[in-house]
Parts: structure tokens; sequence; C-alpha cells
């Protein structure tokens, strides 16, 4: 994401999955969606993309209807298109399918007046290896402490 406004990010992502590869991708969207993500109400927690028909949806993804949308306004947990090259799309058919990876989103921003979406490549972690992440994250904080404590005391 380069220089964009972000809207939101999908913060359990990291902790439940390890990811493999990310990649931008644009989104298909009607125009209450649009004014609805330019005030901020999305939400991307427990969302994720799949190849349908050679296309690849996103699943999932909250968009609170605009409050101004009147009777035009959208759906908001319909599944909307990812705009990605033909080769990109084959790439991750063939990848979800045999590897056992999926595709979740990580953030949603706007770049250059157009709404993006992070999607990334993951694998799900097994309840140990969050315990491992979680210990090691405690082991980070407990250093810190010490090197804090030593140097003001």
């Amino acid at each position: 994401m380069a220089d964009g406004k972000l809207i939101c990010t999908n913060r359990q992502a990291r902790h439940e999955y390890h990811i493999e590869e990310s990649f931008e991708a644009g989104l298909v969207l009607q125009g209450t969606e649009v004014k609805s993500l330019r005030e901020g109400r999305a939400n991307l927690k427990g969302s994720y993309a799949a190849v349908d028909n050679g296309e690849v949806y996103l699943h999932e993804c909250h968009i609170s209807p605009y409050l101004n949308g009147g009777y035009a306004n959208h759906e908001p947990k319909r599944p909307r298109k990812v705009l990605l090259h033909k080769q990109e799309v084959r790439r991750l058919l063939g990848k979800t399918q045999e590897r056992g990876l999926t595709l979740i989103p990580l953030k949603l921003y706007f770049l250059r007046g157009k709404a993006k979406v992070e999607l990334a490549l993951a694998r799900g972690k097994r309840l140990y290896d969050k315990r491992e992440d979680m210990k090691r994250r405690e082991a980070d904080r407990e250093i810190e402490r010490a090197f804090k404590e030593r140097r003001n005391g």
C-alpha cells in the first residue's frame, strides 16, 4: 500500500494465519458502498476471498449501508468481485485447491481514488502455533521491561 487512505484492517488475520504472499487488487463496488467506505464503515473480520467460475469474489466483508442511501442502498454482506489479471486468478486457483491455502483480505484502502483490497495467500495456524506466538510476544515484552528498568534504574 503506497500512500493510500486506510479504511480498515483485518487484525485477526496475522493471529489466525501464516501469511505466505500478499498482493493488491481492485474491487467492483456500487455507489453507496464507496460512500460508506469513505466514511470508514467497513469490517473485514471473518471475510475471505474465493475463486468462482474463473473470477475472485470477496465474501462476508461487511460494508455498512450508507446513511443517506435511501432505496438505492446496497446489501451489507453481498459478495464483491475482486479485479485481478487472468493469470493471477489461475495461479491462485491452483494454490488454493491443492495446497490448503486460503485467500484472506488484510486491508481495505483507497489508492488514487480507487478502492483496493490487500489479499493474502495464507495457511491456517494450529493451536500450538498460536500459543507459541503468544509465548514469544510475552518473552519479548519481559525483555523490553528489563531493558527499560535497567536504563531508568
